[in-house]
């Protein structure tokens, strides 16, 4: 990502240097809301060429399961998984968990992230002000406006924070890999979900997904400034936020004794 670049510039987004991890998640933020999300939003606001692969889409896929009633019982259910209330619940006990196991840093990196990412998904909403799509017959209620998507938007956010503080929990590389695979096989089934339920246009399944990644992200950068201002080395993301937080969220007795 970094060759060509000065070498003062390649040492700040290394992440092995002191400030190299943080630097690298804000760029990473920045990039993603400053291209493709740019992008699709004057898309959306202009009605540029992509809105008319948006509707023809919305149409196409709403229609291959508007009359398979299993197929739409399962939809039902993986968008039920981003639902706020529930998506709410899951970061609730998340954090509740972590503070009551003496990791109150990670709990607030949930609480803080949950919340934040829900007010710049709604502030988007009101200033975009864009209608759902029109579709023959809805499949499921869905209030407010439409770009972007919030189920995609706020399960990114969550499930994503939620790997981050729990990933170092998970013994090996392989179990780590489940999860992490997992995790974005959720997260892309949820805005997919949506799509076909009629309830959203592709951009904004697109937008919400990379919002709330470039918003995770960011989150991600502010809590290693607070870490590593703290004393405590950097780490990559691969290796959770806290992995030496391990041991107290395993809660296993035998991991606190062995050296």
């Amino acid at each position: 990502m970094s060759k060509g670049l000065p070498q003062s510039v390649q040492r700040r987004l290394n992440p092995e240097e002191r400030y190299g991890l943080r630097v690298t998640l804000l760029v990473v933020a920045m990039v993603l809301v400053a291209v493709p999300f740019s992008y699709l939003l004057l898309e959306v606001l202009r009605d540029g060429p992509f809105t008319s692969f948006d509707q023809t889409t919305a149409q196409t896929l709403h229609g291959r399961v508007v009359d398979n009633a299993g197929a739409v019982r399962v939809l039902h259910v993986v968008s039920f998984l981003g639902k706020p209330l529930l998506l709410g619940i899951a970061i609730g006990i998340g954090a509740l968990f972590a503070w009551k196991h003496h990791r109150p840093r990670l709990s607030l990196y949930l609480v803080v992230t949950a919340i934040g990412g829900g007010l710049v998904d709604s502030a988007v909403k009101i200033a975009v002000d864009r209608p759902r799509p029109e579709v023959t017959e809805r499949l499921i209620d869905a209030f407010g406006k439409s770009f972007p998507s919030g189920h995609a938007m706020s399960s990114t956010v969550t499930y994503g924070a939620l790997l981050l503080v729990f990933l170092p929990v998970l013994r090996g590389r392989s179990h780590k890999i489940v999860a992490i695979s997992a995790t974005v096989a959720l997260v892309l089934a949820i805005g997919l979900s949506r799509l076909f339920l009629g309830v959203h246009f592709v951009s904004d399944v697109l937008g919400g997904w990379v919002l709330g990644l470039a918003w995770l992200t960011g989150a991600t950068a502010v809590f290693s400034i607070w870490r590593t201002e703290t004393g405590r080395p950097p780490v990559h993301p691969t290796e959770g936020l806290e992995p030496e937080a391990a041991v107290d969220l395993r809660g296993d007795p035998a991991d606190a004794a062995s050296p």
